[in-house]
């Protein structure tokens, strides 16, 4: 461990600032751009202890809870909050620009659709029990270290109200000293909690019932994907389309996001007549799609499907929705197979879609948008399309994880 002080040259791909050291580069969490600091610095890893010269972008974060002298500890969720909005922006959409670099392609990359605060209707917090309280917060970076908290700017007002109510519920169902997790999910009828990693005896499952039904607002209570009580089902809106996500389910961060990937899905597949959705999940596109299209919804996850099928059997004035639970990453759907659409979507976890990719390449689909949570990922299945001969004709940078070093982005492709 040594002392330096130092200039940082630029922003790295995880929001920390970088500077050269003699063995190699230096990653400095909390630093941006020309700015001179002091580093404790232990091989690649430079940890903030003062700032000698300040850059013009930095800003007064938004949080108590943030930055190397946060309250109680570093609370682990946001990466950026010292940085002005244009630099902040610029970094979102640069992650994506020198992906695709990387990968040969240089298309006109879209402004950054931003993200603003209190739009998180999703959380993952961490609790844990204490011999004093019940601890629930988010995990400091790098560390099982909770930092508690009793609020957060980038989460929705519904869920920063409702925090004492998680608590207490959370409170009920610990049963030890070990950290679980709780998914809070904001849904138009209320609050759906998914805890995991721990186990309810009879009493603690009759006390987690009487503190739900003590409360107003949840809609459910589930642990590691059963239902321990249901006041109202919960329900999310898919343009129009009412869905109720199973326990835990996948959705998007925040719904301006969703509804600015759907804009750019539903204007690129347009007039199309059959349309396969890859790795559907829930319905996020497969539902909207069918407003005006013959739906063909693939996903290997079996209570996603359900909860797509069940929306689209019980919404009317849709076109017809096919389901297929199919394993996407051991078995693509084959370029014989996918001849007969239209349009193809598809929207895979960070791992993207690689073994897919070459299936469309070799198919023939005419349209294709890709939506992804993964620049690096995203940027090598385009280049697999794009040496097939499709044209990319456009790029479009989507926010939702505010302060964080996470981007998504919709990509649609043409041939």
């Amino acid at each position: 461990m040594s002392t330096e002080i130092v200039t940082i040259n630029r922003l790295g791909a995880q929001g920390d600032g970088i500077t050269q050291g003699e063995a190699g580069p230096i990653y400095a969490p909390f630093t941006l751009p020309g700015e001179t600091v002091a580093l404790a610095v232990n091989k690649a890893h430079g940890t903030l202890i003062s700032l000698k010269e300040a850059s013009p972008e930095r800003i007064e974060p938004s949080c108590r809870h943030f930055g190397p002298d946060g309250v109680n500890g570093t609370c682990g969720g946001c990466t950026l909050q010292h940085a002005s909005d244009p630099l902040y922006h610029a970094f979102k959409r640069n992650l994506l620009i020198d992906a695709l670099k990387a990968k040969g392609m240089t298309p006109e990359v879209a402004p950054l659709v931003i993200a603003r605060p209190g739009e998180r209707r999703r959380a993952v917090f961490t609790a844990r029990r204490t011999e004093k309280e019940l601890l629930l917060g988010f995990n400091q970076a790098q560390s099982h270290h909770i930092v508690a908290i009793g609020e957060c700017p980038i989460t929705s007002p519904g869920i920063v109200s409702r925090l004492a109510p998680i608590r207490k519920l959370a409170a009920a169902m610990a049963s030890g000293a070990e950290p679980f997790r709780i998914t809070v999910l904001e849904t138009d009828s209320g609050l759906d909690l998914a805890f995991e990693d721990i186990k309810l005896n009879d009493r603690q499952r009759r006390s987690t019932v009487e503190a739900v039904l003590g409360e107003q607002g949840i809609a459910r209570v589930s642990l590691n994907g059963e239902i321990i009580i249901e006041p109202v089902k919960p329900l999310t809106d898919f343009g129009g389309v009412s869905v109720s996500p199973p326990p835990g389910a996948f959705t998007q961060a925040t719904r301006p996001a969703e509804e600015a990937m759907a804009k750019l899905v539903l204007g690129h597949v347009g007039k199309a007549k059959r349309v396969a959705d890859l790795f559907a999940g829930i319905g996020t596109f497969a539902l909207r799609i069918a407003r005006t299209a013959r739906v063909h919804a693939v996903e290997g996850e079996e209570k996603a499907l359900k909860a797509l099928d069940f929306a689209a059997r019980t919404t009317q004035g849709l076109k017809p929705v096919t389901i297929e639970k199919r394993d996407l990453f051991r078995r693509p759907m084959m370029a014989q197979e996918l001849k007969i659409f239209d349009a193809v979507v598809f929207d895979p976890p960070r791992a993207g879609a690689e073994a897919q990719c070459h299936e469309l390449a070799r198919s023939g689909v005419k349209k294709i948008a890709a939506v992804s949570c993964n620049p690096v990922t995203l940027a090598r299945d385009l280049s697999i399309l794009v040496a097939a001969g499709y044209r990319i004709t456009s790029v479009t940078p989507i926010d939702q994880f505010l302060w964080s070093a996470h981007v998504e982005a919709v990509a649609t492709l043409e041939r």
